[in-house]
C-alpha cells in the first residue's frame, strides 16, 4: 500500500516540476517582452514573437508594463497562457491598470517559446490597442487616446478636457491629479468592448468614467470613455458639459465610495458641468420641467436604480436632473463650500446606511425629511 501511494505522489511531483519549469520560461519570455516594449527596442520585442502590440502602442507613453503568469496550458502547437497585465501611463496613472490577458504561444524548433497572440481574457474588456493602433494627443491637462482616429480629430477632445480640469479644480479643489485621460474608440460597439458590457447599455450615453476601462476597477487610474456616436450629435456646449461632468468624476473618485448615492455623485458632476454655462434650470432639466408642468413633479430623490443605463430614457434623464437640482439647491442655500463638504462627509461614511442622514445633520444641519421636502419645493419653484 505504501508503494501504491508513493508512485502517484512521485508522478505528481514530476508534473509540477515540468509545469513550474514552463511557467518560469514563459515568465522570462514575457519579462523580456516587457523590457523591450518600455525600451522602444523593436528588434528585441520581435525576437519574442508577434509585433502587433508593439506597433499599436508606439504612441502611448508608458511608465511601466509587466505580466504575471498565472497558468500555462500545453497545446499540440505550443501553449495557452493566462497572465495578469499591469501597466501605467506616464504622467497620468498614480497606480497601475490591472487587466487579465490570454496569450497564445508557439515553440520554435530549438525549443524556445514565442508569443503568437495577446488578447483579453474571457470576461475581461478590451484595451484600446486591441482595437487598432493608438493615437495619442497630449493637452495641457489631458491625454486623449484614440483607435482609428486622427490626431486632428482628437485635438478637439483635448481642448475641451483642458478647459474642464481647471473648472473642476476651482469648484472641488486641487487635491487630485488634475489630469484626465480620455479614450475615443471608433464606435459605440467598440466603447462597449472597452467596458466589457453590451454596447446597447451605452446607447444615448455620451461618455462614462471608469476606474479602468477593461480593467479590475480597483486602481485609481480613471479613464473617460467616449461614445463617439452620441457625443457627435451634441453641440459645442453639450460636449463641454459632458467632459466637465466626467472630469468631475475623476476628481471626486477618492471621496466617492459605496456610501455615496448616485443622485449625489451624478448630481454634483452635473452641477460642476453646468457652472458658468448660463443655462437656465428649464434648459438644463427639460424632462423634469415637462413633468412638473404636467402636474407630475417628483416626490422623492432619485434612487440608484433610476440611474441604470438600461432604464427608460425619460426616467434616466429625470434622475440626472433631480440630482443636479439637489446639488444646485445645496449650493444656493448652504454655499458651495458646504456642498463639497457634504459630498466628502457622505463618502467618508463606513456604509451606505446612515451616510446621507449623518452628513445632512453634521454638515447642513437638517434631516432627510426636511431636506426632501425642501428639494420638492425647490424643483417646483425652479421648473414650474
Amino acid at each position: 500500500m505504501g508503494l501504491a501511494l508513493l508512485l502517484p505522489l512521485t508522478g505528481c511531483t514530476g508534473g509540477r516540476s515540468a509545469t513550474d519549469s514552463a511557467r518560469t520560461e514563459v515568465q522570462q519570455l514575457l519579462d523580456r517582452r516587457s523590457t523591450a516594449l518600455l525600451a522602444h527596442d523593436e528588434g528585441a520585442y520581435a525576437a519574442t514573437g508577434t509585433r502587433t502590440v508593439y506597433t499599436r502602442l508606439r504612441d502611448l507613453p508608458l511608465a511601466s508594463w509587466t505580466y504575471r503568469v498565472t497558468d500555462v496550458r500545453h497545446t499540440s502547437s505550443g501553449a495557452t497562457v493566462d497572465a495578469d497585465l499591469s501597466y501605467r501611463v506616464a504622467g497620468y496613472d498614480t497606480a497601475p491598470v490591472d487587466t487579465r490577458r490570454t496569450l497564445t504561444l508557439g515553440r520554435a524548433t530549438d525549443g524556445t517559446w514565442y508569443v503568437s497572440a495577446d488578447q483579453p481574457a474571457g470576461q475581461a474588456g478590451q484595451q484600446l490597442w486591441d482595437q487598432g493602433p493608438v493615437t495619442a494627443v497630449r493637452g495641457a491637462h489631458s491625454l486623449v487616446l484614440g483607435a482609428g482616429r486622427s490626431a486632428a480629430d482628437l485635438r478637439g477632445y483635448a481642448t475641451l478636457a483642458d478647459r474642464a480640469v481647471p473648472a473642476v479644480s476651482q469648484a472641488w479643489g486641487t487635491g487630485w491629479s488634475r489630469h484626465v485621460v480620455v479614450l475615443v474608440p471608433r464606435s459605440l460597439a467598440d466603447m462597449g468592448a472597452l467596458l466589457g458590457s453590451p454596447a446597447a447599455n451605452y446607447r444615448g450615453i455620451a461618455a462614462v468614467t471608469t476606474g479602468e476601462a477593461g480593467g479590475s476597477g480597483q486602481a485609481p487610474a480613471d479613464r473617460v470613455v467616449v461614445n463617439p456616436e452620441a457625443y457627435a450629435v451634441l453641440g459645442d456646449l453639450g460636449k463641454q458639459v459632458v467632459l466637465t461632468h466626467e472630469t468631475t468624476h475623476v476628481a471626486t473618485r477618492a471621496a466617492t465610495t459605496a456610501a455615496t448615492p448616485l443622485w449625489l455623485s451624478e448630481g454634483y458632476a452635473d452641477w460642476i458641468g453646468y457652472l458658468g454655462t448660463g443655462r437656465t434650470p428649464a434648459e438644463a432639466a427639460p424632462e423634469l420641467t415637462r413633468a412638473v408642468q404636467d402636474g407630475h413633479a417628483p416626490t422623492a430623490l432619485p434612487t440608484d436604480k433610476d440611474f441604470g443605463f438600461t432604464s427608460d430614457p425619460t426616467q434616466l434623464a429625470q434622475a440626472y436632473e433631480g440630482g443636479w437640482l439637489a446639488c444646485r439647491m445645496i449650493a444656493g442655500h448652504w454655499g458651495t463650500a458646504r456642498l463639497g463638504a457634504f459630498y466628502r462627509a457622505v463618502g467618508a461614511h463606513e456604509e451606505r446606511t446612515g451616510a446621507v442622514e449623518d452628513a445632512l445633520k453634521k454638515v447642513l444641519g437638517t434631516t432627510p425629511d426636511a431636506f426632501t421636502a425642501q428639494w420638492r419645493d425647490f424643483v417646483r419653484s425652479e421648473l414650474g
